[in-house]
């Protein structure tokens, strides 16, 4: 199935066109030295999936590209884009990175295939990441129908977005061979995302706008493998019907076996964003906030408790309501200063995750009617392997990617954590920029799992990229560090060469 995808979307695409919608071309090498354990974090992470923790590892990238952009005068354009890597230390050989065809009409477009999506509200190169849809793991395939710019309406002063996808992960033989069969894994799991954004401000008229939004995802379907009491795995048949894609969509429904407590089918998951920004004439700040959940009750930061008692005990009798606190969130700010090339751009973060609703969990039951729902889990479920592809989590990589398990397990060991990250790049010269990061992060590790104390990490970046003013040539070199008891002590170089054309 993967093979006729991938051949659908690199010939699909006619290749008859005008000069203005050149093909673009990329060819790329790179390879990754590291002493300790471990590749350290940021020569690891936010590099959508093509990367890997093996301390020596590398790859040889080939792509091209046709952009939507160069029709935009048009009321219709169409694109695509294909890029696959022979790598060594990777989690597979070879990679198909991005493999798509998408169409525009007017403001409207529709894509299919796999294709790396930047984050939104948050800057790609010195954010830690966002906390659903960040660029840390491997684009999942998918159907996605979006409207990628705001449509601005009520004379330029309110403008929409979003986006609605359905597709399939594709690390099924990964999962397998990870876990060797011993432990939770799931064969053919779809995936749902949506988002919508609005945007309040005129932006040519007005230097305040705010933008708010909704992030959702949910992973369902497949055949999920869970190990009895007695050893042996089991496969249970997930839901695939109309109904579970509608109930991916709503949030509702229920997975296979549930009976009295009931959630939603599958494993949903979202964030409510929202960020301001003020554009002065000669600096630009944005400060925004990315609050995570995983059900309802860090989603509306309530649950249902007005449960009946005795043969009512599972009657809904007042109106009575559990209220969580507002603890979890992610906290940024990013300053632009337009006419300082040393120091372009400016991050600063504070991530909190310790809560997660609290460190109760209780279903009502004849004795005592009260539902607490806490102990969330961020990233990790049940059924399914979590929030993660390839092995990479596909949100914010300071949550401990299951790569980093050496038990064979796919789960996320730290996702209680207060972590604060800054980011700084700019340029040194018409031809070399340079990037730095620096994050601190304090690990408890999860409510199911608890470290014995807490364990801290450092982990540092930098890095210089010299584009060379002709032949397209650019060179990237990084060093990165990371020192503590969380992710260890590793110290490692990283060298990329690329060049880049354009085919008429």
């Amino acid at each position: 199935m993967l093979r006729k995808y991938i051949i659908l979307c690199l010939f699909a695409a006619p290749l008859s066109m005008r000069a203005q919608t050149d093909i673009s071309w990329e060819v790329a090498a790179q390879t990754t030295n590291s002493s300790g354990d471990h590749t350290p974090l940021w020569l690891n992470a936010n590099k959508h999936g093509l990367s890997s923790l093996d301390k020596n590892n590398g790859y040889l990238m080939a792509g091209v590209e046709k952009p939507m952009t160069g029709d935009s005068i048009r009321k219709w354009s169409y694109g695509f884009g294909a890029s696959m890597a022979a790598a060594y230390g990777f989690t597979s050989p070879i990679v198909v990175q991005e493999a798509y065809v998408e169409g525009r009409w007017l403001k409207g477009v529709l894509t299919l295939g796999s294709k790396e999506w930047a984050m939104e509200l948050k800057n790609d190169t010195l954010s830690s990441g966002s906390q659903t849809f960040g660029i840390n793991a491997r684009p999942v395939p998918q159907l996605r129908i979006a409207l990628p710019d705001y449509w601005n309406f009520a004379g330029g002063w309110l403008g929409i977005k979003g986006h609605i996808s359905y597709g399939m992960t594709t690390d099924d033989g990964w999962q397998k061979d990870f876990t060797e069969k011993k432990s939770k894994f799931t064969e053919n799991a779809l995936y749902h995302s949506k988002a919508g954004y609005l945007r309040i401000g005129n932006t040519s008229k007005s230097r305040l706008s705010v933008e708010l939004g909704l992030e959702m995802a949910s992973l369902f379907g497949g055949t999920s493998y869970r190990k009895m009491v007695n050893g042996e795995m089991v496969g249970v048949k997930n839901g695939t019907g109309l109904s579970s894609f509608w109930h991916a969509f709503t949030g509702g429904g229920s997975d296979v076996g549930e009976t009295i407590y009931q959630n939603v089918e599958g494993d949903m998951l979202g964030s409510w964003v929202a960020r301001v920004n003020y554009d002065a004439p000669t600096w630009n700040l944005g400060v925004y906030a990315d609050h995570y959940f995983e059900d309802h009750s860090s989603m509306f930061l309530l649950d249902y408790d007005g449960y009946g008692t005795g043969a009512e005990w599972n009657v809904r009798k007042d109106n009575r309501y559990l209220f969580y606190g507002l603890k979890d969130i992610m906290l940024g700010a990013e300053l632009t200063l337009k006419h300082c090339p040393w120091a372009k751009k400016i991050v600063v973060e504070y991530l909190y995750t310790k809560y997660q609703s609290g460190p109760i969990y209780h279903d009502h039951t004849e004795n005592i009617t009260d539902h607490i729902g806490g102990r969330d889990g961020y990233y990790n479920h049940g059924i399914y392997t979590g929030w993660q592809h390839w092995g990479q989590v596909i949100g914010n990589p300071l949550y401990m990617s299951p790569l980093y398990n050496t038990d064979g397990t796919i789960c996320v060991k730290n996702n209680r954590f207060v972590a604060w990250h800054g980011g700084l790049s700019g340029s040194l010269s018409r031809d070399l920029d340079y990037r730095l990061l620096a994050t601190y992060q304090k690990g408890w590790g999860t409510y199911e799992n608890m470290y014995p104390s807490p364990r801290r990490n450092v982990s540092l970046l930098a890095e210089a990229k010299y584009s060379a003013p002709v032949g397209g040539w650019q060179v990237v070199a990084a060093l990165g560090m990371d020192k503590g008891s969380l992710l260890g002590d590793n110290f490692g170089f990283q060298l990329t060469i690329i060049k880049k054309g354009v085919f008429r």
